[in-house]
């Protein structure tokens, strides 16, 4: 027989454990074998009784002394724990980090529910359920800084089962629970695990509700094992439940009945049905057992298909929530298939609306050529591209052979946009769409669809829609594709220039009328089944927003300047809420964030626009009388400005006009805007409001800027006329010969 090799210990050196109620019980337990195990401890402890009356240091100095005793390392914390941030900093002003926090700290008040005063009720919750939100609040950022974090809550059986005198104990450690499970699905993907313990063990706690005799036999060191465990690095568990108590250990998990559907389609549900169909509605033989709470999302889901109803899950994929699984088919087969996709007719009614939708307003006079159908310069936003190519697409997938995929659950994961020109503010569209490629990321698969959109036979934009489809990995594909648009990075530096704008709290109404019309935009019923607090807005309308912001930063909202787009969708917006579009400019390439101004939460990354041209070349737009010398000057400091237009912007910060004459006749105007972050140089009337214009003829211009004829002289000879700012004339020499190099 084989001699079994020792186990190999798990150690924590390097972490930093906090644990509240320390002083005693449990909580030195845990302590105790966190500092053996080489982790730093913060013992936290008020040093109350049992009803949380009084406060005393010595109980927590005790903990720490035994620690130190032993050789481990520990400092005390006095704290109560509606202060976590106190506590908290503790382990940063002493160790630099926290890398787990242990919500034990608890006190009890127990009265039948008939006598539990206001005070005994309040101070429960305030101890046990707002104080472990109060610590782990303050320890959470600093994990997700460090991309490392395990947290234990303390429930317990009367939170589960209930317990008579209990009634606000119980609900407080059930609370913990529900703060549990929802702190595991939001720390995933910063590796911070949350777990829930439900201990029962020989403390002053449980003394109110066991007999003595078993009280002295469930010792405190046979729970500490557990947590640790939950607690180390190597542990993958999160969002469980867990009773333990007297070296046993058990993990628990929701029950739920098959159930029975007591109405029918257009007819009132009524009590009597519900009482009629009671016995199935308890039966538990084969009973399922839900995870989350998308299993519910998912169950009425398939009741209303039952039903015949149409009032299921939208098939569209944009609200980047929902997700999936597959039926195990080799969607592999389904690389390269085609897809029928309708033909988009629309009015010039469609381009205003979306316009509305991504929040377009006539309050800003920019604005109307994209709002008012008989401006002289009425135009399609370049984002709008997605809309045809949207249309009817995503319900031919379910009809292609070998694609055997539940598309109520599809996440909206990436979209790049490309325009060869503009759209025709009206007209007919076809698209054309094929599943260009499918990656296996193992958790999931991604669909590559891509769709090229033609007005007649001229192609007017490509749209590449990456979906992701949870659960339907692991059928052998590969994990990447050269087909795929990529993200990018923007510069690791601040950022170039930042707009803002107040999403209506109707914004998602408007956008939907697009076409998209999935209910978990506008329903806070359904939205509630998918975990939200209220319906959210539409991937895209968050995209157009940024779009549009790019266009007007950096091209004054000319859309022949509009090349591409590229997003990640990070995390939904909720309408109502400050998006706040942060930009880099790297030569023609505008690389952008999107975040919620409110709670700083980046909802697009990875993202950049590609403009055509952002500083303007000289051209012959029929306004010179002949070959103007100045046109190769100009060309010139438009090449130069790109490299220290930011620079320029700092020290300048005006709008400067060019009037050239040519036999006394202004031959063409040029315009150097230094507002306008990174500065732009064209040919043309300042767009906006120049500070200082300057006018004087072509072989003057050349004379000036080649330092022959000084500009003062100029001036006041008559030569160079100035309107505006007289003042900024002074920064010529600046612009011309510094900068310029002229």
């Amino acid at each position: 027989m084989a001699e079994m090799l020792p186990a190999v210990p798990l150690r924590l050196d390097g972490k930093v454990a906090l644990v509240t109620g320390a002083g005693g019980g449990l909580g030195r337990a845990y302590a105790l074998l966190f500092a053996e195990r080489g982790a730093s401890v913060v013992v936290n402890d008020l040093g109350g009784d049992i009803k949380g009356e009084g406060k005393s240091s010595s109980a927590a100095d005790r903990v720490v002394e035994e620690i130190r005793a032993k050789g481990g390392n520990a400092v005390a914390s006095y704290d109560s724990v509606e202060e976590g941030e106190k506590i908290v900093q503790t382990a940063l002003d002493t160790y630099g980090r926290i890398d787990i926090v242990v919500n034990n700290a608890g006190i009890l008040r127990d009265r039948s529910f008939a006598r539990t005063s206001d005070l005994d009720w309040d101070l429960i919750q305030r101890v046990h359920l707002r104080g472990s939100f109060k610590v782990t609040r303050a320890a959470w950022n600093h994990m997700k800084n460090q991309n490392y974090g395990r947290i234990i809550m303390t429930a317990s059986t009367s939170g589960i089962y209930g317990n008579f005198g209990q009634a606000n104990y119980s609900a407080a450690k059930l609370g913990l629970l529900g703060l549990s499970n929802t702190l595991a699905i939001e720390g995933q993907k910063y590796n911070i695990q949350c777990n829930t313990i439900a201990p029962t063990a020989g403390s002053r706690l449980t003394e109110t509700v066991l007999p003595q005799e078993l009280v002295d036999a469930l010792k405190p060191e046979f729970i500490a094992p557990l947590v640790v465990w939950l607690c180390h690095e190597s542990c993958q568990e999160n969002g469980s439940l867990f009773e333990v108590g007297a070296g046993w250990i058990g993990k628990l998990r929701w029950e739920r009945t098959l159930g029975a559907i007591v109405r029918q389609n257009n007819q009132q549900m009524t009590p009597e049905a519900v009482r009629d169909n009671w016995k199935q509605i308890c039966d538990f033989d084969n009973a399922t057992k839900p995870e989350s709470g998308r299993d519910s999302i998912m169950t009425l889901h398939e009741v209303l298909n039952k039903l015949g109803t149409k009032q299921g899950i939208s098939t569209n994929p944009t609200s980047g929530s929902l997700q999936t699984s597959t039926s195990g088919t080799n969607l592999i087969e389904a690389i390269g298939k085609r897809l029928s996709a309708p033909e988009y007719a629309y009015t010039n009614l469609q381009p205003i609306l979306y316009a509305l939708g991504v929040g377009m307003t006539t309050k800003d006079p920019d604005h109307l050529k994209f709002l008012f159908e008989r401006n002289e310069e009425f135009s399609c936003l370049p984002s709008f591209g997605v809309i045809p190519a949207q249309a009817g697409m995503f319900g031919s997938l379910a009809s292609v052979p070998g694609l055997n995929i539940d598309f109520t659950k599809l996440l909206h994961g990436e979209q790049y946009l490309e325009l060869y020109k503009p759209l025709p503010t009206s007209g007919t569209l076809k698209s054309e769409c094929i599943i260009a490629d499918i990656l296996d990321k193992g958790s999931g698969a991604v669909l590559l669809l891509d769709v090229h959109t033609y007005n007649e036979s001229d192609l007017v934009c490509f749209n590449q829609f990456s979906l992701f489809v949870v659960g339907a990995g692991g059928f052998g594909g590969k994990r990447t594709s050269d087909k795929v648009k990529v993200t990018v990075n923007p510069p690791s530096r601040p950022p170039d220039a930042t707009m803002t704008d107040v999403t209506s709290t109707n914004q998602a109404a408007l956008y939907r009328l697009n076409g998209d019309w999935n209910p978990l935009h506008i329903d806070p019923t359904f939205a509630a089944f998918g975990g939200f607090t209220k319906p959210i807005l539409h991937g895209l309308c968050t995209m157009g927003f940024a779009a549009r912001h790019v266009l007007k930063q950096y091209a004054n909202n000319d859309v022949t300047k509009f090349k591409s787009i590229k997003v990640r969708f990070a995390k939904p917006v909720i309408p109502g809420q400050t998006l706040e579009t942060e930009m880099w400019k790297e030569g023609n390439r505008i690389h952008l964030r999107a975040k919620v101004k409110e709670n700083n939460e980046v909802v697009l990354t990875g993202a950049y626009v590609d403009l055509v041209d952002t500083v303007h070349k000289p051209r012959d737009d029929g306004t010179s009388m002949r070959e103007l010398q100045s046109d190769l000057v100009f060309a010139e400091i438009s090449r130069r400005i790109q490299d220290v237009g930011r620079e320029m912007v700092k020290k300048v910060n005006a709008i400067f006009q060019w009037d050239i004459t040519q036999e006394g006749k202004i031959a063409t105007q040029w315009t150097i805007d230094l507002k306008n972050d990174s500065g732009e140089l064209y040919r043309g009337a300042a767009r906006h409001q120049a500070d200082t214009t300057f006018m004087l003829s072509d072989e003057d211009f050349m004379q000036l800027v080649s330092g022959k004829l000084n500009p003062q002289k100029a001036f006041f000879s008559g030569k160079l006329h100035i309107k505006g700012n007289i003042m900024h004339s002074q920064k010529l020499e600046m612009i011309l010969k510094d900068y310029a190099k002229l």
